[in-house]
């Protein structure tokens, strides 16, 4: 399917992936308005069964590298940097292993290469927070006006079940073909180890450790995250020249 997405800014081709139950406008707003005014084209999209991209979410991680391939067809974009966090970063991944050639520079966070070993008691403690948000009237209430007729409660619920998470493809990095860094916040000593374990699996992804942030570090920490990613694409192309 075609994304919804939001596109600011004129030069060179950049995406910007939202978390789980967030949307192209609610998400990576700081590093799409640094970016839009250092001569690159933002491309926001919002991924399917998110915000305006209206659509279920079966057997989301067959569809989404395909979904971003469609959508950037249809923006005549025939390559871009592409970034991207939690959902957004698995999503970004599998982009990229499927279709190295239109993917500049792969940069992600937030996502793991293995299942960690208490990833169930994980799931367990994160469905426990859903249920206790789905009480919350005032949050239902705006998740509901941002994602409008898509069905964002089930779209969460899945996300900690059994067998959801792609570890087979997490997992498979050996032979990624693009410029790859992982953010990946320090405070966060299980998505660190699994920074390691990318380096391990392929050893040409760069990782860049920011202090002081967690799972969400492009929000926790936006400046050090939008100049760090500025910084790697920058080098990629002085490389290129």
């Amino acid at each position: 399917m075609i994304l919804h997405t939001h596109i600011s800014g004129e030069g060179e081709p950049i995406m910007l992936i939202h978390s789980g139950g967030m949307t192209g406008l609610t998400e990576y707003t700081e590093q799409a308005e640094f970016f839009s005014s250092h001569n690159f084209k933002v491309i926001c999209p919002d991924l399917r069964g998110h915000g305006k991209s209206v659509n279920d979410t079966d057997y989301f991680f067959a569809h989404c590298a395909n979904d971003i391939n469609e959508t950037l067809a249809t923006l005549h974009v025939d390559s871009c940097h592409i970034a991207g966090v939690s959902l957004g970063g698995l999503a970004a991944l599998l982009f990229a292993k499927q279709y190295p050639s239109k993917v500049k520079s792969l940069t992600f966070s937030g996502i793991f290469p293995k299942k960690p070993d208490h990833w169930e008691t994980l799931m367990k403690e994160e469905e426990e927070r859903f249920e206790t948000l789905f009480e919350n009237e005032k949050i239902v209430s705006q998740l509901n006006q941002m994602h409008g007729k898509n069905n964002w409660k089930v779209l969460l619920r899945s996300s900690t079940q059994p067998n959801w998470y792609p570890f087979h493809e997490t997992g498979n990095i050996g032979g990624l073909a693009v410029p790859a860094l992982c953010i990946v916040g320090g405070a966060s000593e299980l998505e660190f180890s699994a920074a390691v374990s990318f380096k391990q699996l392929n050893p040409t992804i760069h990782i860049a450790i920011i202090p002081f942030a967690g799972h969400l570090v492009h929000r926790e920490q936006p400046t050090l995250y939008t100049q760090t990613l500025h910084t790697f694409i920058e080098t990629l192309k002085q490389a290129q020249q």
